[in-house]
């Protein structure tokens, strides 16, 4: 049997994902059960021939701060910590309300899902910083820099957030939307 098309961009329809959001939290609980680890352990082990130093990410940022790099500290601390928490209340957030409604207007839930889809793609960059800086200084013979347990626990935390933000079937928030506006026409 073919499938219905859109009458106005001739694209198969798809009918609502009912298992969105028990998807959307099991993604979002394995996030945040990597997120923990990934800021107790350390994000960066630097060796040389003196020294052995480990940093997590705040230490690494705060590190970093003292060395007067006041931009790139909070460059670290934004991106590591404050916009993985912000997902995580945005992605509980938007779950929540697909179910029990918000006061928010749709379109304004449905912004906030596009910058987390948005936000998603930039989370790496810790990571790949991390791996750039080993790679680079691997290359001396006086010190050492290698990720530390934290990077793939940090990884893995943004990988399993990105796979709840995309979990979510947006047009949830419109059903909602929909349904208060039937209560309210009767």
């Amino acid at each position: 049997m073919d499938a219905e098309r859109c009458a106005r961009c001739g694209a198969r329809l798809v009918s609502r994902d009912q298992g969105s959001i028990s998807r959307v939290w099991a993604w979002w609980a394995a996030g945040l059960i990597c997120y923990v680890p990934a800021n107790l352990y350390p994000m960066l082990v630097t060796d040389t021939l003196v020294s052995h130093q480990a940093s997590t990410i705040i230490g690494g940022a705060v590190e970093i701060a003292h060395h007067g790099s006041y931009g790139i500290a909070a460059i670290i601390l934004i991106a590591s910590v404050l916009i993985p928490m912000g997902k995580f209340i945005a992605v509980a957030f938007l779950a929540l309300s697909a179910r029990r409604g918000s006061r928010m207007s749709p379109n304004r839930r449905h912004h906030l899902y596009e910058v987390v889809e948005f936000i998603g793609r930039w989370s790496m960059i810790d990571v790949f910083v991390v791996a750039i800086l080993s790679a680079l200084v691997q290359l001396s013979a006086v010190a050492q820099i290698r990720p530390g347990p934290a990077a793939l626990t940090f990884a893995l935390s943004v990988i399993f957030t990105m796979l709840s933000a995309q979990s979510f079937d947006s047009r949830l928030i419109w059903d909602k939307a929909r349904e208060r506006e039937r209560k309210t026409a009767q």
